[in-house]
């Protein structure tokens, strides 16, 4: 069973901190999306920040998201 993201916190330079339901905490570069169409509004740090859980994963209030395999292989 993949681990199902439980926090999220919006660190510098477009990298999340995310905690999972398996007690680890790990990194994730989101800079790498951020020239594909669904995460250009995330360019704006204030949209960015307001980074949420959504069910096994992490959303934005545009829609975009990250697939949770992804989320958490990547995930250093």
């Amino acid at each position: 069973m993949r681990p199902k993201a439980i926090n999220v916190k919006p660190k510098e330079n477009y990298v999340l901190e995310i905690e999972f339901d398996n007690g680890e905490v790990k990194l994730f570069d989101v800079k790498p999306y951020l020239n594909h169409k669904a995460f250009e509004d995330l360019k704006d740090i204030d949209k960015f920040n307001k980074v949420k859980v959504d069910g096994l994963s992490i959303a934005w209030e545009n829609g975009a998201d990250i697939c949770p395999d992804e989320l958490y292989n990547l995930s250093k």
